[in-house]
């Protein structure tokens, strides 16, 4: 390993170790890099990686503190570079997006409150008075998202709402060269709504599913035949 990536190691396994603890801040960089025997420069290099990972936090004039370290709090970090992969690998995205949103939903069945519910159906009426494609995706990002947070389990939520947030460009690319996109929307999450009003995670499961399948179907039809 380099240097640096010998200093992250480090700097890692004094966090899970314990010795340092979510919320804590670092001690100075001058003590620090000595108990660990880094050179400054290379342990400044570590704090920056870690940081950018989503680990270590750092709060301008009071220091650099460990995170809560929860799952969805890292994972926030993740959709940054999340928007670096390429198009070539969407089918992937979808096929992601298709297993975390029907689990998710699945969850939500059994967790969602009648107000969620309330506002799921509000999302929906208004959704069916939209004709711009971007903002059509936009609302649909935010009904999934709202789903995903039924599920009670925020690292879900942040996985799902991570990988749709990446699946937006080729949705909005749906809309505009599709017919009936808006009409199709619709209906699907009708279709998912009425099955979480019922409490059936398994046709929760199969609805959100299918919505999902619809549009990676598309996509891979359209990707093969351009």
């Amino acid at each position: 390993m380099s240097v640096v990536e010998t200093a992250i190691e480090l700097l890692k396994r004094e966090i899970e170790s314990g010795r340092l603890q979510p919320g804590e801040r670092l001690p100075a960089e001058a003590e620090l890099a000595a108990t660990m025997r880094l050179s400054r420069l290379s342990l400044r290099e570590a704090v920056r990686a870690l940081t950018m990972a989503g680990v270590l936090e750092v709060r301008r004039g009071a220091g650099t503190f460990v995170t809560d370290l929860r799952p969805d709090t890292i994972l926030r970090r993740l959709g940054d570079f999340l928007e670096l992969s390429q198009d070539v690998h969407m089918a992937e995205l979808f096929e992601c997006r298709r297993v975390l949103e029907a689990e998710a939903s699945a969850l939500a069945a059994v967790r969602i409150t009648d107000e969620e519910l309330d506002e799921l159906d509000a999302r929906i009426a208004a959704m069916a008075t939209l004709t711009d494609p971007e903002e059509l995706v936009r609302e649909d990002l935010a009904f999934h998202k709202a789903i995903a947070t039924a599920s009670r389990n925020p690292t879900l939520c942040q996985l799902c709402s991570t990988v749709a947030q990446r699946t937006a460009r080729a949705r909005i690319w749906r809309a505009v060269v599709a017919d009936g996109v808006a009409d199709w929307t619709h209906q699907q999450h009708v279709s998912i709504v009425t099955a979480l009003r019922q409490r059936d995670s398994l046709a929760t499961y199969t609805a959100a599913s299918r919505h999902v399948a619809e549009v990676q179907n598309w996509l891979e039809q359209r990707l093969s035949h351009p």
